[in-house]
């Protein structure tokens, strides 16, 4: 991985606080030569800093973006700026992550990870993988509320399914069924999308049928097969009244009923077209409301019990 700060201390500090998990990290001083290593060998993945002389972060992490494989190269940016202007600078210049200084040590191994786990992803999917993970960020490119939503809907998933003792088959569907799981909404009109007020009656199915198209855009292919029934459901309620097919209780895939809570928190805790976001504990507060209706009661008080380690993800 590259560091890229114009500060020696900023980049030692970094370096130590990731000597403790097996990653090699190389440093460059400025923006400059940041890219000209990029150029000669591709890391799987760049820490950024927005403030540095000659280029800053932002037109750094534009050019990457448009480099043929800089796509999917990770990219987080870390900045001692304001956080709420200067994240969405961060996101629109095509960042994958945002991190404010000063860094903490817990925060950053469990981002870098995170980071590192989606380059894999990304260097193990075959060429319709890649087609079909493709639609998935299109999506989100779409809306800047939604930015990022889905990999955090995937590594709290992950983290979920790890501390119920899942097997590592199930907690990889896990990840990649989050990141996944809104593709039908493709398929749904902006306007629906986008709209700042509750949908009426006819955008209501229009929306809801982006579980459908989902299914049937991913169905064709059989290395994905395991994420349907977390594209399909996780929109179906514990106590039968959700949708498509009104499951109940057990009888919602376990996989759709933790993304399901997963899914409802990350939009809970940011920012949508209709509402401001939530506090944490105001968003727990709903979720509680909600256990053993609308979500599964046992993922509900798992996630309550798992907060500080989803907001070392980003995910509240």
């Amino acid at each position: 991985m590259l560091v890229v700060d114009d500060s020696a201390a900023n980049r030692e500090i970094i370096r130590l606080f990731l000597s403790t998990i097996d990653v090699d990290v190389a440093q460059a001083a400025d923006g400059v030569r940041a890219l000209e290593m990029i150029e000669s060998r591709q890391p799987d993945l760049v820490l950024l800093d927005v403030r540095m002389p000659r280029m800053d972060g932002y037109e750094v992490c534009r050019r990457i973006k448009a480099m043929p494989r800089g796509r999917l190269l990770p990219v987080v940016m870390i900045t001692g700026l304001s956080q709420t202007t200067h994240r969405v600078m961060a996101l629109e210049a095509g960042a994958d992550d945002f991190m404010a200084k000063p860094v903490e040590g817990a925060e950053l191994i469990a981002r870098v990870r995170s980071a590192l786990r989606l380059k894999e992803l990304y260097n193990t999917l075959d060429s319709a993988e890649h087609v079909i993970f493709s639609l998935a960020t299109a999506v989100e490119a779409k809306d800047s509320f939604t930015e990022q939503h889905t990999q955090r809907v995937g590594e709290s998933a992950r983290l979920l399914g790890e501390k119920m003792g899942l097997s590592e088959p199930t907690l990889d569907t896990l990840y990649r069924g989050g990141i996944i799981h809104d593709i039908g909404k493709i398929g749904v009109a902006d306007s629906i999308l986008h709209k700042p007020g509750p949908l009426d009656a006819r955008e209501v199915p229009q929306m809801q049928a982006h579980v459908a198209i989902g299914e049937n855009i991913v169905r064709p292919l059989q290395s994905t097969s395991g994420l349907l029934p977390i594209i399909r459901h996780h929109h179906e309620r514990f106590d039968g009244s959700g949708y498509p097919d009104g499951l109940r209780a057990r009888e919602i895939p376990r996989v759709a009923r933790i993304v399901s809570v997963c899914d409802a928190f990350d939009a809970l805790v940011n920012d949508r077209p209709y509402r401001v976001r939530r506090s944490t504990q105001e968003a727990l507060a709903v979720l509680r409301a909600g256990a053993g209706t609308q979500w599964d009661p046992e993922t509900v008080d798992l996630l309550a019990t798992e907060l500080p380690a989803l907001h070392h993800l980003g995910a509240a």
